[in-house]
């Protein structure tokens, strides 16, 4: 029986649609042991999001801002930039869009 869990998309045009993540089988391989250890994972990441203002006074090790519309003010986008103290650890996602 094929284990999977479904994510529901909340953002973007793909909003609304269910994604299935399917369980990864696992058994370890060490001759050692007198017993299989069997375990089912699943290729997922956990993440978390807040807003610009939400994020105001924090500090992270690592920050991903995914600007989806244009920001409507340069302070908004001076806060997303200044949450990680080493700028290598900032990750930038737009959208391709003409005149953006």
């Amino acid at each position: 029986m094929r284990v999977m869990f479904g994510c529901q998309i909340v953002s973007d045009c793909n909003r609304g649609d269910v994604v299935l993540l399917p369980g990864i089988k696992l058994a370890n391989s060490d001759l050692n042991l007198r017993f299989v250890l069997n375990r089912r994972q699943f290729p997922s990441i956990p993440a978390y999001t807040m807003t610009f203002n939400k994020s105001q006074g924090q500090t992270f090790e690592h920050v991903g801002i995914y600007l989806d519309e244009p920001v409507f003010s340069h302070g908004q986008l001076y806060v997303a930039l200044s949450r990680s103290r080493i700028a290598i650890h900032i990750k930038i996602y737009t959208k391709c869009k003409e005149n953006y």
